[in-house]
């Protein structure tokens, strides 16, 4: 059955904003910010925050204002409102990125490490975690560290290890490529969601996700990477030296699953993994955000230099860059609407992993090919800096990168649709 996606009017005046703030804050610092990496952008920083605290983005969202709905009122007689925070974060995070991706990725709030306590956490450590997302009066990151030297998409090879000592988790070990790691842990009060094994013996069961706070003793930022694109925002090794946290700090319970207690056990590892249903679609939005810049300068400059765009004639009467044009619109249009049914689905609260899966990847290849063609076919003035194409091409790679690369998501795909588990299908 076609679904056919109505914007609620909340959706589109928020998603108003967020394109101003990309044109008028955004867009004229991009290029000082790529060429000043690791300069951190706090003036988009700072006129966040207080729009961030009231919907931050990724899992530390008030669950009663991400019901709003165009048209409605909680109060009285009239129809509950339909969730629609997923959708609203695509949006804007679609129109942030429009601005500049890696200065996106500096947005204070939850991000990964908010969405994980979210999908995995108790309702005590919600409360708990969270509520810095909303209530300090500076700004606040959340971060995720999951990849190590050794384990990048193989999970089951991570190394860092959490050991109980009587009330305390012990965390030891290394991570590297964790976004937003030095605003999380140097530059604010932040928390950063470790993944680490209980039992190394237990594969990917042994596997736990453990809230490691900034200014904890024994957690040291080593090393902030020099990136191709995305380089407004930091990404950070961290390292794990005797690190000692609560032993409330592990998301869910650290019980391993066996084949004994399957039944009763908590999903430890899927669970948590579920946080990747939420933000493998804001993945896809941003580099959406990324293809649409693309394309509509890119037509403003084609169209600068006489060369038709017509959409209204047949296509063998076409030349070769309305054919290739059209064919980057129709990319860019299938990975949208993808994303915003996986989005949707979220929403409707839908089991949505293949969807998720499907709108990452698609739109990570689609923002790749739509770069790529558009620094083609402008030439030397495409490869030049004097425009901003090379930087979207350098910036749109890592949306088929992170998160699960575009191999692992087809994984997911193909094992959930012909019934395969992981150890059949690799």
């Amino acid at each position: 059955m076609a679904i056919e996606f109505k914007t609620p009017g909340i959706i589109a005046t928020q998603s108003q904003m967020a394109q101003m703030v990309a044109e008028q804050v955004m867009r004229p610092i991009s290029r000082s910010f790529d060429e000043h990496e690791h300069d951190i952008p706090w003036d988009y920083i700072n006129a966040l925050w207080p729009i961030m605290r009231q919907n931050p983005l990724f899992g530390a969202n008030d669950t009663k204002k991400s019901q709003a709905s165009d048209g409605d009122d909680a109060a009285g007689d009239k129809p509950k409102r339909a969730p629609i925070g997923n959708m609203l974060m695509v949006h804007l995070i679609e129109a942030l990125s429009w601005g500049d991706a890696g200065i996106y990725l500096t947005t204070p709030g939850g991000a990964l490490g908010g969405a994980a306590v979210a999908a995995a956490g108790t309702p005590e450590q919600k409360d708990r975690f969270l509520a810095r997302f909303t209530e300090s009066e500076e700004p606040v990151w959340g971060a995720m560290a999951m990849t190590e030297p050794q384990a990048g998409s193989d999970t089951s090879a991570i190394r860092t290890t959490a050991v109980r000592d009587g009330d305390e988790w012990v965390l030891n070990g290394e991570k590297i490529y964790c976004t937003g790691g030095r605003l999380a842990l140097q530059e604010s009060k932040g928390l950063v969601v470790v993944w680490a094994t209980v039992d190394p013996t237990a594969g990917r069961a042994g596997m736990k996700a453990f809230v490691v706070e900034a200014g904890t003793p024994g957690m040291t930022i080593t090393k902030l990477e020099h990136k191709m694109g995305i380089r407004a925002s930091d990404t950070a090794a961290i390292l794990f030296d005797n690190c000692r946290i609560p032993l409330s700090n592990v998301l869910g319970s650290a019980e391993v699953q066996t084949a004994s207690n399957a039944a009763n056990a908590p999903k430890g590892f899927k669970g948590a993994m579920k946080t990747f249903d939420a933000t493998r679609p804001a993945v896809a939005a941003s580099a959406l955000g990324i293809a649409r810049a693309t394309l509509e300068l890119l037509r403003e400059k084609l169209l600068e230099a006489g060369i038709e765009l017509r959409d209204d004639v047949p296509y063998h009467e076409m030349s070769a860059i309305e054919r290739d044009f059209l064919d980057l619109e129709a990319q860019h249009r299938a990975a949208w609407l993808l994303t915003q049914r996986a989005a949707w689905q979220m929403d409707m609260g839908q089991p949505n992993t293949v969807e998720a899966s499907e709108c990452k990847v698609k739109a990570g290849e689609a923002a790749t090919i739509i770069t790529q063609k558009a620094v083609e076919m402008l030439g030397p003035l495409g490869y030049s800096r004097e425009w901003l194409f090379e930087k979207w091409m350098r910036d749109a790679k890592i949306n088929d990168i992170f998160e699960g690369t575009g191999q692992i998501n087809r994984l997911i795909i193909a094992r959930r649709i012909l019934g395969f588990s992981s150890r059949e299908l690799k």
